[in-house]
């Protein structure tokens, strides 16, 4: 038995690779195709990419024809080269480095000579394309802009580059890739498939036909249609109020996570990203430092969020139980405590509950409540974390899993960060107050404070903000649907939100209220300074204003900041109110407030500015520019809104 194991093995183990060569050879041509690759042209078909519509079903996004010119380099024999530059409207020098450069990619493999050449350039190359063997043209497909808003969202679609194609072999050299937005995140979605069809050569490079009778052949497939959750109305409108200013404005349907408008200011028409001045325009626009019309405020600004931070610091105090409805703070237009340090208050003074605490925004009454908190534990440290916790539980100090391949966490401390600042301890509630109204080391960015109300107006639960809210053919990804609820039990938002509804009736914002709608809001300041010789200048404050609205069963919560605009109610107020009113009712009926905003120009004090970091501590600002910064403050402070917090 001994003696046939081994034949017994050598002959199965034979005859499974002679199956094997069989079924290779004569079964399967695949690797034959591959071999005879030199014998056969491969020609792509470019599926046109799905179209982009907004909740409403408006169309947004679609596809037009374009045209890329293709070369493979070996190829190339006996052309007019002075000819082809002029009728592509290039020079010579061009020509020679687009050549070197389709030859490092590869001699024999087809890359893009000229990219993006519309109906009449392709036209007119058409007629003479016979003259110039070694060249062809690639139809593929361009987005076609049917608004002229809401570039950041759509983001836009670039050649791949080497590192793409190395990392996916999907993607070939001239290939196109969403790149930002939700072109990027829903690439696969988006693109569809490509066809593909395989021709035979003969000796002489000549096509002879199709390969194997079309065995091989594939056909395009489009990419799936996609609705965006974005309100296309509401999305232009903040745009609009939004020129001749910087900032974000973000607006979430609370119920559902679906974030309605994503502004960031200033921004461009998507169009300009399209065609042969694309790459033109997209220098343009990165080099622009000032302006930064590429860099996404909604989700990438973070700052400290000032007065609109009141409204967890009062909520993680009633969790805590330090302080209830009743608690009073007595207030003389702010309050003093250990190491003879001060916090200024604008609201009105006297003995303040809860209630009045929240509409005239009191910094003693909540620095008050923060530091109760915090010393209702022997240990700071552990107490910081305490409501650290809470606070994280609204998704802040953290990534937020939206749809969008760009954000930032923003910044909740905890202990380890004043282990940090204080390596040798003996720090205590007073060192660290500034958290209780949204300063010290407390940042957030505008899509974080939008999601910190849609939570308060669900009474303690969110669902992570998305931009997509159908795929043709597809589910959505089920994470959308989680709810996630925070640390604060429901009761005590009540309290909270009759002081927020009051912010319109008797508080901060009460020049704002459009009648007929219930709008829940907060005012906000951030503050903003300078470095100079070593020294912190104040410069013009950042305004903010976040608000829900209607007050029971809200539809709409928002963030909106305006940066150097000023008191919350000044700039921010008014741009959330109207875009709120937009929402709900399509029209608008506080024209006086539209009109103050659309005239509002923040141009000149930009300028000013021009220059300096977007980090509120800006380093190394001339003192020149600080003093023309100020004098320019004085000469254009013509707003007569009342100046508070």
């Amino acid at each position: 038995m001994r003696k046939l194991l081994l034949p017994s093995i050598i002959i199965v183990a034979a005859s499974l690779l002679l199956i094997r060569i069989f079924y290779l050879q004569v079964i399967n041509d695949t690797f034959k195709l591959k071999s005879e690759n030199n014998a056969i042209k491969i020609q792509y078909e470019y599926p046109e990419r799905g179209y982009i519509y907004d909740r409403n079903g408006k169309l947004l996004v679609a596809n037009q024809a374009s045209y890329d010119i293709m070369v493979i380099p070996r190829e190339i024999k006996n052309i007019d080269t002075l000819e082809f530059c002029q009728l592509l409207d290039i020079t010579k020098e061009d020509f020679i480095k687009k050549i070197e450069k389709a030859k490092v990619y590869s001699p024999r493999l087809p890359s893009v000579f000229l990219p993006q050449l519309n109906k009449s350039e392709y036209a007119a190359f058409q007629e003479k394309i016979r003259k110039f063997e070694g060249f062809y043209v690639q139809k593929r497909s361009l987005r076609d802009y049917e608004v002229d808003f809401g570039a950041n969202i759509f983001g836009s679609i670039v050649q791949v580059n080497d590192q793409v194609i190395k990392k996916n072999p999907y993607y070939k050299s001239g290939d196109l890739i969403g790149k930002q937005g939700v072109e990027e995140y829903y690439e696969e979605i988006l693109r569809g498939i490509k066809g593909v069809k395989y021709f035979q050569k003969d000796k002489y490079n000549r096509l002879i036909g199709s390969y194997k009778n079309g065995k091989y052949d594939t056909i395009a497939v489009q990419g799936e249609d996609i609705n965006l959750t974005i309100d296309a109305e509401i999305q232009r409108y903040g745009e609009q109020l939004m020129v001749n200013k910087r900032g974000g404005i973000v607006a979430i349907e609370p119920k559902t996570g679906e974030i309605l408008a994503l502004v960031t200011a200033p921004s461009y028409d998507p169009s300009i990203l399209v065609g042969r001045q694309r790459s033109k325009n997209y220098t343009l626009l990165y080099h622009d430092s000032i302006a930064k019309p590429l860099y996404d405020r909604g989700l990438l600004a973070e700052y400290p969020p000032g007065s609109p931070f009141k409204i967890l610091t009062g909520l993680v105090a009633l969790q805590e139980g330090v302080i209830d409805e009743q608690f009073t703070v007595f207030c003389r237009h702010g309050f003093s405590y250990a190491r003879g340090r001060f916090m200024r208050c604008h609201c009105h003074g006297g003995a303040l509950q809860l209630h009045r605490g929240i509409y005239e925004s009191c910094n003693a009454y909540f620095g008050t409540a923060y530091m109760k908190t915090i010393n209702k534990y022997v240990k700071p440290s552990y107490a910081v974390d305490v409501w650290s916790n809470h606070v994280k539980s609204f998704g802040l100090g953290q990534f937020m899993g939206y749809d969008l391949p760009t954000g930032r966490r923003g910044n909740i401390p905890s202990s380890k960060t004043y282990k940090r600042i204080y390596p040798n301890g003996g720090w205590r509630s007073t060192a660290i107050v500034s958290n209780a109204i949204g300063q010290g080391e407390v940042l957030m960015t505008p899509i974080q404070l939008a999601n910190m109300m849609a939570t308060v107006a669900n009474q303690g639960y969110y669902y992570t903000p998305h931009i997509i809210k159908k795929i043709k053919g597809e589910n959505i990804d089920p994470k959308f649907k989680v709810k996630h609820e925070t640390t604060i039990n429901k009761e005590y938002y009540t309290p909270i939100i009759n002081g927020l509804f009051d912010v319109y009736n008797l508080g901060t914002a009460r020049g704002l209220r459009v009648d007929g709608i219930d709008i829940c809001g907060k005012t906000g300041t951030a503050e903003n300074f300078a470095k100079i010789d070593g020294k912190r200048v104040k410069l013009e404050d950042h305004s903010i204003f976040v608000a829900f609205a209607p007050k029971d069963n809200p539809k709409i919560a928002i963030a909106v900041m305006v940066e150097n605009g000023g008191y919350g109610a000044t700039i921010a107020g008014p741009i959330a109110s109207l875009m709120i009113e937009k929402y709900l009712r399509k029209k608008i009926t506080r024209t006086d407030l539209e009109k103050r905003i659309l005239e509002r120009s923040l141009r000149d004090r930009y300028a000013i500015l021009g220059g300096m970091k977007e980090a509120n501590a800006i380093e190394s600002t001339p003192k020149d520019t600080i003093q023309k910064y100020k004098e320019a403050k004085t000469n254009t402070a013509t707003d007569t809104t009342k100046k508070i917090n």
